[in-house]
């Protein structure tokens, strides 16, 4: 099973401002443990994540690399692993179709991981966006309340979404899907 994970609010801190180096990522409490637990439980990990923060200068595509590679770095006393990363570096004005809540991202996956589709796939995010992007690529919608969760749970009660599941942070996500067994 595919899991897609956001990247700002649900791997990492994320307070709404640009993230524009290595020391300043830094990952929310428990989540390399749940990221660890899924990959050695067997699950395949990708991250697909907005980065308008390069197209406006802020950080290179070298800076994004050296930001991931800290992550893989965290990650392996965990067990844990990214399969796949899928970033779009586009100005929200530039109208791509891969910045969320557009599928390109997810699409970029699919076919990276030689899928007919995202059917059966989880998409974890903190944002609307995420979970729209989850709905539109077939995948399951699951929010988590970290980041920009709380403010989207509550957005959801005004304005629902189908089928997403909410859960308190990565953590209890990977709690739920191992004891659930996908």
């Amino acid at each position: 099973m595919l899991v897609i994970l956001d990247r700002d609010g649900v791997i990492n801190h994320y307070d709404g401002s640009y993230i524009c180096s290595p020391e300043a990522w830094l990952p929310l409490p428990g989540s390399l443990e749940a990221i660890g637990r899924l990959s050695v439980a067997g699950y395949r990990i990708a991250i697909a994540t907005n980065q308008s923060g390069i197209a406006r200068g802020y950080y290179s595509s070298a800076t994004l690399e050296a930001m991931h590679d800290k992550l893989c770095a965290l990650l392996k006393p965990f067990g844990g692993r990214i399969d796949w990363i899928a970033y779009c570096p586009h100005h929200p004005d530039e109208g791509c179709l891969c910045r969320k809540p557009h599928t390109g991202l997810l699409e970029q996956i699919r076919a990276h991981f030689e899928l007919e589709s995202l059917a059966g796939s989880v998409m974890v995010g903190d944002s609307r966006k995420d979970l729209e992007a989850a709905l539109a690529a077939g995948c399951q919608p699951c929010l988590v309340c970290t980041g920009n969760g709380r403010e989207t749970e509550e957005h959801l009660k005004e304005r629902p979404l189908p089928g997403v599941r909410v859960y308190d942070d990565l953590a209890a996500f990977t709690d739920s899907l191992l004891q659930s067994g996908g």
